[in-house]
């Protein structure tokens, strides 16, 4: 974005590079397998059996197409249309699309796409009016965050997805108060220029904080916490709201800047991540290192409390 900067037509050529990695990814899709469940619940075993041996030697093939058939004949058995209003028929669904949805939301309302649509904005606001200097300290930003996203992926199995959230959220916090001192000490000082370092400093540590934790754990979460028989309407249901609150906050973020002060709007979204940590605590479960069945069990457990038997989730499901 920087080098593009210096030429003629600026943002046309943001725009056509833009379609670059785009076009990448379509091509590299072409030659992208399906899913061997998928596969193998279109009785389609032999196409299955010959992407599972690409992933698995001989010893674990066989375990491994025992295991998808034995899963696709229990899906078979269970299968039923599942309707968006199915999603709130269930105790344990409604609790489970909860922490999926509410951990996308407030992934959202924290800020984070905001501080990357308009961190160049955010540094003029700061006092550095010179654009490519504004661009130069965004780009810091944007590698931030690629090396804290590098890092969560390292810290997301051995420190939990709970605690790394919840750790993830209180560096964001502590962040966003400082570039909300940064702005409302730079705005009544005669000189802003020491308080402009520390805005970017603030910026810097926000997209530190973030990146490894409520960057990647809503995600994996909520790849995670749904059965089987949910987990594609769930999942697309969770990014929806993902995408809509994205929509609302990058839609209302100058607005609100321009209404009460770059700082006060910092300090609201400070406000924001403290709920998010008490919705953390309350509603969020620690998935590391849990199968499939023992988040179905927690689920049940959480909803009809722990004495309850082990019948199928999907089966009380339907009986609800």
């Amino acid at each position: 974005m920087y080098l593009l900067g210096q030429v003629p037509g600026t943002w046309r050529w943001m725009l056509g590079v833009s379609a670059v990695p785009a076009i990448i990814q379509f091509v590299l899709m072409l030659f992208m397998p399906e899913s061997p469940r998928w596969l193998f619940m279109k009785s389609d075993k032999e196409k299955a059996i010959l992407v599972l041996s690409k992933i698995y030697d001989i010893a674990r093939l066989e375990d491994e197409i025992d295991h998808l058939s034995a899963a696709a004949e229990e899906e078979l058995r269970k299968k039923k249309t599942v309707r968006y209003l199915d999603v709130f028929k269930s105790k344990e669904i409604r609790l489970a699309f909860l922490a999926g949805a509410g951990l996308q939301a407030f992934q959202q309302f924290t800020g984070i796409n905001t501080v990357m649509y308009y961190s160049p904005t955010i540094v003029q606001m700061a006092g550095f009016q010179s654009n490519q200097l504004a661009l130069l300290l965004s780009l810091a930003v944007a590698g931030t965050n690629a090396v804290g996203t590098i890092v969560g992926i390292y810290l997301i199995d051995h420190f939990g997805r709970k605690k790394l959230a919840l750790s993830s959220l209180a560096g964001v916090i502590i962040s966003l108060v400082l570039l909300s001192w940064a702005f409302i000490s730079g705005s009544s000082a005669s000189s802003s220029g020491v308080y402009g370092w520390i805005a970017v400093i603030g910026l810097a540590l926000y997209i530190a904080f973030f990146a490894p934790g409520m960057g990647p754990v809503p995600w994996t979460l909520n790849s995670e916490v749904y059965p089987e028989q949910y987990r594609g309407i769930c999942g697309g249901m969770s990014a929806t709201v993902n995408w809509i609150s994205n929509l609302i906050v990058a839609q209302t973020f100058l607005t609100v800047a321009e209404l009460v002060g770059t700082g006060a709007t910092f300090l609201i979204l400070a406000g924001i991540a403290v709920l998010a940590v008490v919705f953390v605590i309350l509603f969020v479960p620690e998935t590391q290192g849990l199968t499939f069945l023992e988040v179905e069990q927690m689920w049940k457990e959480r909803a009809w409390g722990s004495s309850l038997n082990t019948e199928s989730l999907l089966e009380h499901g339907n009986s609800s």
